[in-house]
């Protein structure tokens, strides 16, 4: 294991690192890319137990980082994420690491290929660090899996990290790799992005390929990146968008010629606040009063009085359609999309090997096998019950689709008939849930869903510093656009970023790490033990509603 020191730092400083200083280090002679590497895996072997965030390490990431330092040395070095550390999700494909969604059953599920988004990070030079835990198979906000356990919130101990891309915020909050990717079908890539004072964007449905993600929805599911600052996420979504048309993943035939080979880190600074008319769903507010809900909602009253300051034209929207509980409830398709995505994916041809090859032979193996050990067993849940029964052949699916797209009409018209730029509200109603809570509750994130509208998620401030959280517990805010403007929303986003400087690293991140010969891309696969999952998880007591 690599040591803390309190003196200086050998090597490169993975503390609060972006692209940008990574290229600086590299480019002018102050690191190697195995320097770079080293500090990032040496921060995941020395304080990964904060909050267990990471599920696996990449053995090969070092003798990556040898190679690109050979192209740096050669004067060759090229790629929007030269040797810039990236943790994956693990529900991303990838030939060299198990993909696993955090379930058991499929510890030794290896795919041959890596999925698309994989390869595009890959060719812009980025080095796959591992993967990061999530809620099992992404089916709920707390991130705990049979798998990894429990990941723990960096900023307060006894709170979850969001999720279901919970491990991603946790690791790129504690300055564990630069960025990392996420997956959404419900609230997911924003979720822990508002729970860990990060940057986020969940592109418009069809912007980026979905082949070789585990799937739960065709309708809801996109994937992204979760960063520390706004340029790094558009850096990212220009690589990951690059792929383009994927005939595996028809949703990507929608993308427009004009969204095509953008880069989105040119856009970032073109879209001045003064002018802007940004619509605020009402509807999407929890006004009670109570430790939970009110430093929300202190925190974004401040941010809109900080955008009215700033010359931006605030427009109630009072429209009782927006109720992000009863939209939830009436047009969630999970139900009826989940079994036959994974039918799919798990009988596909680049996923040989020792898994179940169904969703019911999944259920059915965690069901009977492990002695107990599996978190999901179809009776705990009434969403996979029922997925396991229906089907986009149920007559309910049409009526609920017909519903869906009532929804986006209806959005469009509030755009049109408001003159709106962008529309904003709390991602998450309430602070991030503690641990041991039956669902994460509060969240905001199901209008994107189901729209297929882009969101960008930036922090907002944090809850008032306790004993569990010494610097209080962190907000984010969702801003929400039009289909195909993710150009406008990073603006508006990176103007919020430079007003409100609302981002903060927890206390314990900011410890010096030392890197130490225990880094030595030796890393085996990382199966934490059972003592990770608390004791508010007995098998049969926790509940999943959403993503």
């Amino acid at each position: 294991m690599a040591g803390t020191a309190c003196g200086q730092m050998v090597g490169f400083d993975a503390r609060e690192a972006t692209i940008d200083t990574v290229h600086h280090s590299l480019y002018s002679g102050l690191s190697t890319c195995r320097d770079v590497v080293s500090s990032f895996m040496a921060r995941v072997e020395t304080l990964n137990n904060q909050t267990n965030a990471i599920l696996s390490l990449n053995p090969s990431a070092l003798a990556d980082a040898d190679r690109l330092d050979q192209t740096l040395s050669a004067g060759n070095a090229t790629g929007s994420l030269f040797c810039v550390p990236v943790f994956l999700k693990d529900n991303y494909d990838t030939a060299n690491i198990p993909t696993t969604g955090g379930n058991l059953a499929l510890t030794r599920s290896q795919p041959t290929v890596d999925a698309p988004a994989v390869v595009a990070l890959k060719n812009a030079g980025a080095i796959i660090l591992g993967k990061a835990n999530l809620h099992e198979l992404a089916l709920e906000g707390l991130s705990v899996s049979s798998l990894g356990g429990q990941t723990i919130n960096p900023y307060d101990s006894t709170r979850t990290p969001g999720g279901s891309s919970g491990g991603s915020g946790a690791a790129v909050a504690a300055s564990f790799c630069v960025f990392a990717t996420g997956t959404d079908t419900v609230n997911s890539l924003r979720s822990p992005a508002s729970a860990n004072s990060l940057f986020s964007i969940r592109p418009t449905r069809g912007l980026i390929s979905r082949t070789g993600i585990i799937p739960i929805s065709y309708t809801q599911d996109t994937i992204g990146p979760i960063a520390r600052t706004i340029r790094d996420v558009a850096v990212a979504l220009t690589v990951m968008s690059s792929i383009g048309f994927d005939s595996r993943d028809n949703a990507t035939a929608l993308m427009p010629a004009s969204s095509r080979n953008i880069d989105y880190s040119t856009k970032v600074s073109s879209t001045p606040l003064k002018g802007l008319r940004v619509g605020v769903l009402n509807g999407f507010f929890n006004r009670a009063v109570s430790s939970e809900t009110s430093p929300v909602n202190d925190a974004m009253d401040i941010t809109i009085a900080r955008l009215r300051s700033q010359g931006v034209i605030i427009v109630p929207i009072k429209d009782t359609l927006y109720n992000a509980t009863a939209i939830l409830g009436a047009y969630d398709v999970q139900r009826f999309e989940y079994r036959e995505a994974m039918d799919a994916y798990l009988s596909s041809p680049p996923l040989p090997g020792d898994h179940p090859k169904s969703l019911t032979a999944l259920y059915s193996t965690n069901a009977t096998g492990g002695g107990g050990d599996f978190l999901v067993i179809p009776s705990q849940y009434e969403y996979v019950t029922t997925a396991l029964q229906s089907s986009t052949g149920n007559a309910t699916y049409a009526t609920v689709q017909a519903g869906i797209r009532s929804l986006t009409l209806a959005l469009a018209e509030t755009f049109h008939s408001n003159s709106l730029d962008a529309i904003i509200y709390p991602e998450q109603k309430n602070l991030v849930v503690k641990i041991g809570s039956p669902s994460q509750s509060g969240r905001n994130g199901i209008l994107a869903a189901l729209t297929g509208a882009p969101v960008v998620t930036v922090p907002i401030g944090f809850s008032h510093p306790s004993e569990d959280a010494p610097i209080g517990v962190p907000i984010g805010m969702e801003i929400l656009g039009r289909p195909w403007e993710e150009a406008k929303l990073l603006g508006i986003g990176s103007e919020l970023e430079g007003l409100l400087r609302a981002r903060r690293a927890p206390l314990w991140a900011r410890e010096v790490v030392e890197v130490s010969s225990a880094v030595n891309g030796s890393v085996p696969f990382v199966r934490p033990d059972q003592e990770h999952i608390p004791e508010a998880y007995p098998v049969g007591t926790l509940t999943y509603n959403s993503t």
